[in-house]
């Protein structure tokens, strides 16, 4: 085994023969006294041989020579919306250079050409690189339901002496090479405080403890790179871990801090500015202006197309939090504030955008959604207004769900038509149409429940309630209320001529109301106590609307698609409502 000095001299003489040892002090850092006995150890265990490594100098590096890379590149990396809802982050070009191009470049002229990328969302754009640069492709396909410990699980069996990269870090020197002396993680000094990870160390470098935020302090920041030993404890670590419920959100370096005693990593400070994250758009044009004149994504041009200014205007962006169905961020121009929002996977199939326009157009008419500016019919990209300190409504507030009951009913009776009609129970068949297309329901009781369910239907047909234009997706998140009590009625996506009962049972559903909630609901929509038969036909698109989105749910997680409680909460209200429903009508049936 080497020392820490011994291996630093014998690797920059490898490269630099007969260099004087001011050169190899100014190289590694290590002091003339440190160098001089270095030389004078290899020399005596023949190393080397007048200034030259020899074949058994060459052989003694063996251990140390790095066999590979894995490049992390499986994540969405939501907080660089909106670019990368077109493409990963890791493919977007900076100073005119593919990031991962970029780094892959990088370690081959290191001498490292076993190279793995671990892929995940829109994994098929990172195909490429694979007949380009001859790199070997691993598919993450847990990328959006856990953190990052779920690519080093996939390539566990590949961790060696090996160095963990991030697709989207910008290495402004080669920070590769072809030997290293031991497991290291990359770091970069804050001169006053940071949220950053920032690193305690002890005897030699060796890492001691990890906490976020620090001041005056070294921080995380990069490349990692694996020894043997290291990749050995570490997936002992993980596979005994990784099941675990407690896992799932963690990353892989969350792992290690937890294990950080059992676990020998070293310190590897870099100069500021060598190293490069982007966790904003902002970040990424500090470091290269002309990035967005450059950059190859459809959403800017959108962008300056509606509203008519220039690309440089645009900044302060952000990723909004993320509904169910599609993807948004905020962003500012010199004129304002907005929001670009970007249709999610498989929407396509569900979504009928030219009539989503249609209801967009409605709702600004009648004051309802004032936020609205302009959205593609075609391709389902929206820009609206964005409104500053604004709240969503209190389900469980009264007053606001009587305001919200009321702007329903203004909707319900303005006269106001589109061309769409959406009607729960068609709707919903037609998921169920979706479903069948990818196999049989296997689910236990779905049968019984569906038929049960379309019983229920053919009492609420009878009904004869006359259709109007409804929101078909009336809940608190999509109510926005201004500093000045204004509210704003957004997300036009499912709206259609329907029965009115659809928008009461979509909001005692999605705001999770219990039955006193649901009552005094129906209560503020009628301005009264409402009558038995009222009562029932609104009971039924409680359970109707509990139906259609659960079935929803099912395509959407079908796709790929994480919906999470959701899922439960719309079977538990079809269910619950079913039964009582059903006995109502049928009792007034007998």
């Amino acid at each position: 085994m080497l020392s820490r000095k011994q291996f630093l001299a014998l690797t920059y003489l490898r490269t630099h023969p007969d260099a004087q040892q001011r050169l190899i002090v100014s190289a590694t850092g290590l002091s003339l006294g440190s160098v001089n006995t270095a030389v004078s150890e290899l020399t005596d265990k023949r190393y080397i041989k007048n200034s030259h490594i020899t074949p058994a100098g060459i052989e003694a590096l063996a251990p140390y020579k790095v066999d590979n890379a894995i490049i992390l590149a499986a994540g969405l990396s939501s907080r660089f919306a909106p670019i990368s809802y077109e493409k990963p982050k890791g493919l977007l070009k900076v100073r005119g250079e593919v990031l991962i191009e970029r780094q892959i470049k990088q370690l081959q002229a290191a001498g490292i050409h076993d190279i793995t990328v671990v892929v995940g969302y829109k994994k098929e754009f990172f195909f490429y690189l694979e007949q380009k640069f001859g790199v070997s492709i691993v598919v993450n396909d847990e990328y959006a339901t856990r953190n990052n410990n779920g690519s080093l699980w996939r390539v566990r069996d590949r961790l060696a002496n090996t160095y963990i990269c991030s697709s989207d870090d910008y290495f402004t020197v080669n920070p590769f090479e072809p030997y290293a002396w031991k497991a290291y993680y990359a770091a970069q000094y804050s001169e006053g405080p940071t949220d950053e990870w920032c690193m305690t160390t002890g005897a030699h470098g060796r890492i001691t403890s990890v906490q976020v935020g620090g001041s005056d302090s070294w921080f995380m920041l990069g490349h990692v790179y694996f020894d043997r030993a290291f990749s050995k404890k570490f997936r002992a670590i993980l596979e005994a871990e990784y099941n675990l419920p407690e896992t799932v959100d963690k990353l892989w370096e969350t792992l290690y801090i937890e294990h950080i005693k059992e676990l020998d990593m070293r310190m590897r400070p870099y100069e500021s500015g060598v190293i490069n994250e982007f966790d904003s758009l902002d970040e990424v044009r500090v470091f290269d202006p002309h990035f967005l004149e450059n950059v190859d994504t459809d959403i800017f041009d959108n962008i300056v197309r509606v509203l008519h200014c220039d690309k440089d205007e645009i900044h302060d962006v952000y990723p909004l939090k993320q509904g169910l169905t599609n993807l948004s961020c905020h962003f500012s121009t010199n004129d304002g504030e907005y929001v670009y929002r970007h249709p999610g996977v498989g929407t396509e199939l569900l979504i009928n955008r030219r009539a989503e326009v249609d209801a967009l157009k409605a709702a600004e008419r009648l004051g309802l959604d004032p936020t609205y500016i302009y959205e593609d019919p075609e391709q389902g990209w929206k820009i609206s207004r964005f409104i500053p300190n604004a709240r969503n409504l209190d389900p469980h507030d009264p007053n606001q769900v009587a305001q919200a009951m009321q702007m329903a009913r203004a909707l319900h009776e303005s006269g106001a038509s589109v061309k769409r009609q959406f009607d729960f129970f068609e709707e919903a068949k037609r998921y169920e149409k979706l479903l069948h297309q990818k196999g049989p329901i296997d689910i236990p009781g779905f049968e019984e429940m569906a038929e049960r369910v379309a019983r229920l239907e053919e009492y609420v047909r009878a009904d004869n309630t006359p259709i109007c234009l409804c929101h078909n997706d009336f809940f608190a998140l999509n109510f926005l209320i201004d500093e000045k009590g204004s509210y704003s009625l957004i997300d036009w996506e499912y709206a259609g001529m329907s029965d009115y009962a659809n928008d009461f049972g979509t909001f005692c559903v999605c705001c999770q109301l219990d039955e006193n909630e649901v009552d005094a609901a129906l209560a503020a929509y009628f301005g009264r106590t409402p009558t038995p038969a009222e009562r029932r036909h609104n009971y039924a698109h409680i359970e109707l609307a509990g139906w259609c989105w659960y079935l929803w749910s099912l395509v959407k997680q079908s796709q790929g698609d994480f919906v999470d409680e959701w899922l439960y909460i719309y079977f538990r209200y079809a269910s619950t409502y079913l039964d009582r429903t059903l006995e109502l009508y049928e009792k007034d049936a007998s």
